[in-house]
């Protein structure tokens, strides 16, 4: 029986594929410690992990939404953020580890606490990747602007301050890279498969790509009209009500049922009286409504993006982070979907007349998906984390 620790951020999408490698963990008779936020508690105990919270000492925490929306454009700004929760940490974490002595650490690729104090401790790591995984040559997907990479060059002084601040606590960290990225010698599981990672014959044998974990439904959605739209530009920066209203004069007394997920960021009662096709809800069962979507309007958060390809359901994409516009690259470059350049109620309207009369679309994302169900999945993961444990490298 091996221990095993897991690092997570509070975060659904990078929670949620987690949950089905743990639950395979302790049902093979291992013991999991899940380090994350008390948002998490109760999904991550009922898949059979000891849970720990971090509220008490982590900054992410304390972010406002303004700041979540800077954390995917800046830099300096992410990393200084990771670094005042990784030292926040420090303390409690070492401690446990010393204690605890576990045989693997899983974090987060995002989670860098859990990475770097895997190196402080020399104790056996994996990298949990929700994302694609990036090397040299699928980096390109992400297609920077010259102004990320200006903005990026003069943001190096700040980072490499914020470096110094985890060396002198005894972290061997020498760059910003040896936190955020993984080499071909790090143990990593990626929730994705082969087909959809770009590039995914230049990795190491160290990288197991197996495919989404997709949680099954909660619910079930009554499909009422021939064709199902589903709009949601998923849980953090979903404050958008110019574009729900845009998708409304859009989509309004057509032929097509809308279904919109909306958040808590808005308010449901300024939409006022809505047309018979249309549905607005703060929260929705996003499993079950894929089971019965034709099509997705996605902010291509990889989560999202992962589950309506499982479910052979194309996309009409509007994203707004750098991670965002490479995922919708790739879907693009796999012809399962549209990307709009404008988010105008003529625009939507035509992207999704077109998926509905051009039949390529959903057949290209049934072929993702069906790469998505050969995939070795929850087991698989389970099966390389318990490898690492064993070879206690």
């Amino acid at each position: 029986m091996s221990k095993i620790v897991f690092f997570c951020i509070p975060a659904h999408g990078h929670t949620n594929p987690t949950l089905g490698v743990v639950r395979e963990l302790v049902a093979r008779g291992h013991q999991v410690w899940y380090y994350s936020y008390n948002t998490m508690r109760e999904k991550i105990e009922s898949a059979g992990a000891i849970f720990v919270s971090c509220d008490d000492y982590d900054m992410e925490q304390k972010l406002t939404p303004a700041d979540s929306v800077r954390v995917g454009q800046d830099l300096a700004f992410s990393t200084k953020i990771l670094v005042d929760t990784t030292l926040a940490l420090d303390d409690k974490v070492c401690a446990d580890m010393e204690q605890l002595k576990p045989n693997c650490i899983v974090a987060d690729s995002m989670a860098v606490w859990g990475k770097a104090v895997a190196m402080k401790l020399n104790i056996p790591f994996v990298s949990s990747t929700t994302t694609f995984a990036f090397n040299q040559h699928s980096a390109k997907i992400m297609k920077q602007s010259i102004g990320e990479l200006f903005r990026m060059v003069l943001s190096m002084p700040k980072i490499t301050k914020q470096i110094k601040r985890l060396q002198d606590k005894g972290y061997p960290v020498k760059n910003i890279l040896d936190i955020i990225q993984n080499d071909d010698n790090t143990h990593t599981v990626v929730y994705t498969s082969p087909q959809f990672q770009p590039c995914s014959e230049t990795f190491s044998d160290k990288y197991a790509f197996v495919g989404p974990s997709v949680r099954p439904a909660t619910g079930s959605i009554e499909k009422k009209k021939d064709k199902l739209i589903y709009i949601s530009m998923g849980t953090v920066n979903n404050n958008m009500m110019a574009l729900y209203k845009r998708c409304l004069a859009a989509l309004a007394d057509t032929d097509y049922q809308v279904i919109m997920s909306v958040g808590n960021l808005v308010s449901i009662e300024e939409f006022g009286v809505l047309p018979e096709n249309i549905s607005v809800f703060t929260h929705v069962d996003q499993i079950a409504v894929l089971q019965q979507a034709d099509i997705f309007i996605s902010h291509c958060g990889m989560n999202s993006v992962s589950e309506s390809l499982y479910f052979g359901v194309p996309l009409i994409m509007l994203p707004q982070t750098t991670e965002q516009r490479g995922v919708a690259e790739r879907v693009l470059q796999l012809g399962a979907g549209i990307k709009l350049g404008k988010s105008d109620a003529d625009s939507i309207l035509g992207a999704i007349n077109k998926i509905c009369a051009d039949s390529s679309y959903t057949q290209n994302a049934a072929v993702i998906s069906e790469s998505f169900m050969h995939c070795s999945g929850a087991k698989g993961a389970a099966d390389k984390i318990i490898q690492v444990c064993e070879s206690g490298v």
